[in-house]
C-alpha cells in the first residue's frame, strides 16, 4: 500500500514538473519569437524598397506603379512565396497579381520647363520640381507654348475676363478653376499656387504639393503648380508690367491596366480568418507611401523566413495587399462577401518611415472611431490633416485600438521612440475596412512639412522608424493571428485598464469643463459614451475564441467594473 502511494506520488511530481516545464517552454518560445522579430526586422529591406519605389512618379497603371508591383513580386519570390497559379494545394506562402483594365488612361510626367520670354533663369524646371506638372496634363508642342499671363485674384471674376489663348495664374487649386478658365474661357493653360500653411512654404520655398486637373482629351490642356519661391517671383514680375511665359511640358498618357498584388501566409488552423495589412503604391513621394510599401514587404519576407524555420506558425492567415489607395482595399473587402466576413482585422500602413527630426510631427496611430472623434479634448488632438466631428452612431467599439496602442508603446519604450494617437480622420486604406464593419486602424505620421510635395524624398526617411513600425506591427499581428482564450483574457484585462484610465481622464476634463461653465448634461453624455464604447469593446473579444462561454465570466466582470466606475464618476461630477 505504501509502495503504491510512493509510486503515485512520484508520478504526480513528474506530471507536475512536466506541466511546469511545458509552461516554461511555451513562455520562452513566446519571448524568443518576440526577440527574434526585434533582432531580425532590421529595416534594411524596407529602406531598399523605399529607395526603389520613390524613384518613380506613381499613378495607378503607369510605369513607376507597375515597376513597383513587379519589384514586390520579385522580392516575395526571393522570400519563398509562390505564384498562386503554380502553388501546390498545401502551399502556405502564395501571392497573386490581379490585373484589371483601367477605365481611363494612365499618366506620367516626363519633363517640363516654365521660362520668361527673356533670358532670365527659368521660373521652374522638372529636374528640380518634379511635382510642377498637374496630373492629367497634356504635352505642349516640343518648342512649348508662349502666351501672356492673366493674374486672377478673385476666381469668381473668371467668367468676366477675356482668357482665350492666355495662361491663367491664380492662387487656388487648378481643378477648381479648370472648367471656367479652360473649358468655358478658352485659356491654354493654368499656373496655380495653393500650398497649405502646414507645409511651411515660406521656409520650404521650393516645395510643390502635387495637384491634378480633369483628364480632358478634347481640350488637351495643362496646368503647372508653383512653389512659394516661384509664385513670389511671378507676382513680382507682374507688378512691373505684362508677363509672357513659355511653357514646355512633356507627359505620357496611355491605356494601361490596374495591378494589385496580394500575398498570403496561410494559417494552419483557421486559414479563412485573416489579418490584412494594406499599403498603397500610388503617389509620388518617399514617405507617402514608398515607406508603407517597404515595411509591408519586409514584414512579409521576415514572416516567411520565420515560418520556414519553424519559429512561427500562424493559426490564422496573414495577408498583405499592395495597390491603389482605397480602391484596391475597397475591392478586396467588397468583391468577396465570404472572404470579407472572415477578415478579422485590417491595418493601413501609410507614411510609416519618417525622420521626424526633419519632417516634424510624430508617429501616430489613428484610432477607430471612438468618442474622442466627437469630444476631442485633453491629450486627444486631431492632426493638421483634420477630421470632421462624428456622431455616436458612427462609433466602432473594439479592443483593437488599445491593443495596438499597447504594442506600439512597448516598442517605443524599447527603442526610445515617440508614439502618439489621433482621433479618427479617414483618408487612407483603413476606411474601406471600417465601411465593411471590419476593425481597422491607420499607422502614419503627421504633421509633415513635406507632405505630398516634391521634397518628400529618401533623405526624409528614417531606417530606424521603419524598423520600429515594422517590429511593432509584426508583434501585434503575431499575437492576434494566434489569439485564443488566454490571449483574449489578457486583452480584456488591458482594455479594462484602458477604460478606467480613460474614465478618470474624462472626470478630470469634465471638472475643467464645468468650471468653464459647460453644461453638466453634456459631461454626463460624454461619460456615458465612453462607458458604452468600452463595455462594447470588451464584448468584441469573443471574436478570438471558438467558445464564447470560455470568456463569459471574464467579459461580464470587466464590463461590470467599467459600469461601476462610470457610475461613480457621474456621482462625483454631480456633487
Amino acid at each position: 500500500m505504501i509502495k503504491n502511494y510512493i509510486l503515485l506520488l512520484i508520478a504526480s511530481m513528474a506530471f507536475t514538473n512536466l506541466f511546469h516545464g511545458q509552461a516554461i517552454k511555451k513562455r520562452v518560445t513566446k519571448d524568443h519569437l518576440e526577440q527574434t522579430v526585434i533582432d531580425n526586422f532590421t529595416g534594411e529591406l524596407s529602406y531598399e524598397t523605399t529607395a526603389f519605389v520613390e524613384k518613380y512618379w506613381r499613378v495607378v497603371g503607369n510605369t513607376g506603379f507597375n515597376e513597383s508591383i513587379y519589384f514586390i513580386a520579385n522580392q516575395l519570390e526571393n522570400a519563398g512565396f509562390v505564384p498562386e497559379e503554380k502553388a501546390a494545394p498545401n502551399s502556405r506562402l502564395t501571392y497573386r497579381i490581379e490585373k484589371r483594365e483601367l477605365k481611363a488612361p494612365t499618366w506620367e510626367p516626363v519633363n517640363a520647363r516654365v521660362s520668361f520670354s527673356n533670358k532670365e533663369a527659368p521660373l521652374l524646371e522638372f529636374k528640380t520640381n518634379r511635382n510642377m506638372v498637374a496630373i492629367n496634363s497634356y504635352s505642349t508642342p516640343k518648342e512649348g507654348v508662349t502666351a501672356s499671363v492673366v493674374y486672377v485674384k478673385d476666381v469668381r471674376e473668371l467668367k468676366k475676363l477675356d482668357l482665350k489663348g492666355k495662361i491663367v495664374f491664380a492662387e487656388t487649386s487648378p481643378s477648381r478653376i479648370f472648367n471656367d478658365a479652360i473649358v468655358k474661357g478658352g485659356a491654354i493653360g493654368l499656373i496655380t499656387y495653393d500650398n497649405p500653411s502646414y507645409l511651411q512654404p515660406q521656409k520650404n520655398i521650393t516645395s510643390i504639393q502635387f495637384r491634378s486637373i480633369p483628364l480632358n482629351a478634347k481640350q488637351q490642356a495643362w496646368a503647372v503648380a508653383l512653389s512659394y519661391q516661384a509664385k513670389e517671383r511671378l507676382k513680382k514680375a507682374l507688378l512691373k508690367g505684362p508677363v509672357t511665359l513659355n511653357v514646355q511640358i512633356d507627359t505620357n498618357i496611355y491605356e494601361s491596366e490596374e495591378l494589385t498584388i496580394v500575398a498570403d501566409i496561410k494559417g494552419n488552423k483557421m486559414p479563412n480568418e485573416r489579418l490584412v495589412f494594406s499599403a498603397h503604391v500610388q503617389e509620388p513621394g518617399a514617405n507617402d507611401n514608398a515607406t508603407g510599401v517597404g515595411v509591408a514587404l519586409e514584414m512579409a519576407a521576415l514572416s516567411a523566413k520565420l515560418l520556414n524555420e519553424n519559429i512561427w506558425n500562424p493559426a490564422r492567415t496573414l495577408t498583405f495587399l499592395w495597390g491603389d489607395e482605397i480602391v484596391s482595399t475597397g475591392r478586396y473587402v467588397q468583391e468577396d462577401k465570404t472572404r470579407a466576413e472572415n477578415i478579422k482585422w485590417g491595418i493601413s500602413l501609410d507614411m510609416v518611415g519618417e525622420n521626424t527630426a526633419i519632417t516634424g510631427g510624430s508617429f501616430l496611430i489613428e484610432k477607430m472611431p471612438d468618442p474622442s472623434a466627437i469630444w476631442t479634448r485633453g491629450n486627444d488632438k486631431h492632426s493638421e490633416w483634420g477630421g470632421n466631428k462624428m456622431s455616436l452612431d458612427q462609433m466602432t467599439p473594439h479592443y483593437l485600438n488599445d491593443f495596438v496602442i499597447g504594442q506600439f508603446q512597448a516598442q517605443a519604450k524599447r527603442a526610445n521612440w515617440e508614439v502618439n494617437t489621433n482621433p479618427f480622420e479617414g483618408g487612407s486604406d483603413h476606411v474601406p475596412f471600417l465601411r465593411s464593419n471590419i476593425p481597422s486602424v491607420l499607422f502614419w505620421h503627421f504633421t509633415d512639412q513635406f507632405y505630398h510635395t516634391d521634397n518628400d524624398r529618401l533623405d526624409k526617411v528614417s531606417k530606424e522608424t521603419l524598423k520600429n513600425v515594422g517590429t511593432a506591427s509584426l508583434l501585434s499581428a503575431y499575437t492576434l493571428l494566434n489569439a485564443n482564450t488566454t490571449t483574449a483574457k489578457m486583452i480584456i484585462e488591458a482594455t479594462e485598464k484602458a477604460a478606467i484610465s480613460r474614465l478618470n481622464e474624462e472626470l478630470k476634463q469634465g471638472r475643467i469643463a464645468l468650471k468653464k461653465g459647460d453644461k453638466l448634461a453634456e459631461q454626463m453624455e460624454i461619460i456615458k459614451a465612453w462607458e458604452d464604447w468600452y463595455v462594447k469593446a470588451i464584448g468584441t473579444t469573443i471574436d478570438m475564441v471558438s467558445d464564447e462561454n470560455s470568456l463569459k465570466e471574464t467579459v461580464n466582470s470587466a464590463q461590470t467594473t467599467i459600469k461601476n466606475k462610470a457610475a461613480n464618476i457621474r456621482r462625483e461630477l454631480t456633487n
